[in-house]
């Protein structure tokens, strides 16, 4: 049940790689679609959800409240969409939205700046105009990641692996890839299974309840709910009739417990 994520700059050549690392393992592989599907569940524009996931915070500052919304909608989508397995994911933020699972293979592909505009200039755009767009790119999603993950999309540590495209060709960089999700430590487990559910049910809980309740924490353990919120809206009507619904309709509850005065901790979603 191996899931990959594929994390790349512009023109780096990171959906040639996802393609063919998908091709060579089986795997599904989606990256549009999961706005796709977003977009047709929760009734948002597909072009609204992708400023929330890839804009700089200034486009979204004074409506920081809709961005929470739209990316616990997207975070939901995306935990269900992996919890099958055997997925290649290379969209924006996938390293980070799956943070939780021990079993997802976290890659970055990288390329240096003038192979990058040259692949740009392909496309039928000037050096500048090539150039302008690419460094324009890579500075709203390095704004993005500080601003919601205090992570820079750079920083190795936030992955398995980094691929640099510039000596490798495609089909090596795949290789290396396979040979990764291979190891042992990316086998599917019971333990890994349980966790893909567990996060896949928070976020989802999460997603029911941000529009209302946009601080509400939630957290999922072995089924057992914990749902961190403040005191006023642990006792308000919407916010129970929601918790109540959510309990009847999801059989994979075992427990739901409401934790009030409290701050969620850092592992909730």
């Amino acid at each position: 049940m191996s899931i990959i994520t594929i994390s790349r700059g512009s023109s780096s050549l990171g959906k040639a790689v996802a393609e063919k690392v998908a091709a060579k393992l089986g795997y599904d592989i989606f990256s549009r679609d999961l706005l796709f599907k977003t977009s047709g569940r929760f009734h948002v524009p597909q072009k609204t959800l992708e400023k929330a996931i890839h804009d700089a915070p200034g486009i979204f500052e004074r409506y920081s409240h809709t961005k929470k919304v739209y990316l616990a909608y997207i975070r939901a989508t995306l935990t269900e969409m992996v919890s099958r397995g055997n997925i290649v994911y290379y969209g924006l933020a996938g390293h980070l939205l799956l943070n939780k699972l021990s079993n997802v293979l976290k890659v970055r592909i990288t390329a240096n700046l003038e192979g990058r505009v040259k692949r740009k200039m392909a496309e039928g755009l000037s050096e500048q105009k090539a150039r302008a767009m690419i460094l324009a790119d890579d500075d709203q999603r390095k704004k993005w990641s500080r601003k919601i993950y205090n992570a820079d999309p750079n920083d190795s540590s936030l992955y398995d692996m980094a691929v640099c495209i510039d000596k490798l060709s495609v089909e090596n960089a795949v290789d290396c890839i396979c040979r990764c999700a291979s190891r042992k430590a990316f086998e599917s487990t019971s333990d890994c299974i349980r966790q893909s559910k567990d996060l896949s049910l928070a976020c989802n809980v999460k997603a029911s309840l941000v529009e209302s309740f946009p601080d509400v924490g939630v957290i999922c353990e072995y089924g057992n709910l914990l749902v961190y919120a403040t005191q006023k809206e642990a006792h308000a009507a919407k916010f129970k009739k929601i918790l109540l619904d959510i309990k009847k309709e999801n059989y994979d509850i075992y427990n739901l417990e409401v934790h009030t005065g409290l701050a969620a901790p850092a592992n909730a979603v």
